[in-house]
């Protein structure tokens, strides 16, 4: 089951959200999204849900377009929350989990099963506004996927969770992919997709400015990231001849370079100078290969 995304394009008047984008998602697959405000995120899943028509392109979910008939093998959770503040945990899931097609002993059974994982089966009876924030987002995130979708959407999952929560959706989610479900989640986190995707597209203004398997996007790049602390001045390296890019800190120094050469040859350098705390050489970043790409820092 491949989710499949050709030529799609969406303008409102004027204005082009998404610029013929093309991606192809493979099942069991957790395909990340990235760009900042603005850069078409979620107008594409929008259109990867059916809420809006693509001006031009098809999107098409096991060589089938997206409509009501699927709906029971999608799990949505939107970036802007939506449940109702009034209506008890309990009632306002098992009302969402029949819409997908679940029976209600069913979705109860489900519903336990998650509430007991994320450490509140006492919220059951609740009524939504009476929980925090971050518990909110738990009971949201549940309804996303308490009928088991086969195609998860996931926008800003992350957003407003604590450290602890944080993780513990992390592996909720990485569960999720692990049973079979394909998930394709946005984030302004960059850490996040790097340790939860191996496919990823990186939007700016509409159009896709990285995209593929993060191990060969990194290779590609051909630039390593070389941390030095010591016990001496670092500003020489911000003309060096060897550094692209130079970032002295209170600690020491972070520079990017060509290759481990470079780093051995630095290292030759700075052996006389003092003493050597730490020398490290790093894989870049998402965020450094944003900045190489994009023209700027990612907000």
């Amino acid at each position: 089951m491949t989710l499949k995304i050709e030529n799609i394009t969406k303008k409102f008047g004027q204005f082009t959200a998404v610029n013929d984008l093309s991606l192809s998602i493979p099942e069991q697959e957790m395909f990340g999204f990235l760009g900042a405000n603005g850069a078409g995120k979620t107008t594409t899943f929008r259109m990867i849900l059916g809420l809006i028509d693509p001006t031009k392109g098809k999107i098409t979910w096991n060589g089938k377009p997206i409509d009501y008939s699927t709906s029971e093998l999608i799990g949505y959770l939107p970036e802007e929350r939506g449940l109702y503040p009034k209506l008890q945990v309990k009632d306002q899931l098992v009302y969402l989990a029949r819409l997908r097609g679940m029976k209600k002993q069913d979705a109860l059974n489900e519903l336990d099963i998650w509430l007991e994982r994320f450490k509140v089966p006492e919220y059951k009876d609740k009524k939504v506004e009476e929980l925090s924030k971050g518990n909110q987002q738990k009971i949201q995130f549940i309804s996303a996927v308490i009928h088991r979708p086969q195609l998860l959407i996931l926008d800003e999952p992350f957003s407003g969770l604590d450290p602890v929560n944080v993780e513990l959706l992390k592996d909720a989610v990485i569960d999720l992919k692990n049973s079979g479900t394909t998930i394709v989640f946005s984030s302004h986190r960059m850490e996040h997709v790097e340790e939860l995707c191996e496919h990823l597209c990186i939007m700016q203004k509409g159009k896709p400015i990285v995209h593929g398997e993060l191990r060969e996007i990194k290779r590609s790049f051909g630039r390593k990231n070389l941390i030095v602390h010591g016990d001496f001045s670092m500003d020489f390296f911000k003309s060096h001849p060897l550094v692209k890019r130079a970032r002295i800190t209170a600690e020491g120094a972070n520079l990017q370079i060509e290759d481990e050469s470079a780093a051995q040859q630095i290292l030759k350098e700075i052996v006389d100078l003092g003493f050597i705390r730490k020398f490290m050489i790093e894989e870049p970043s998402l965020n450094d290969i944003f900045i190489e790409k994009a023209g700027a820092a990612y907000e």
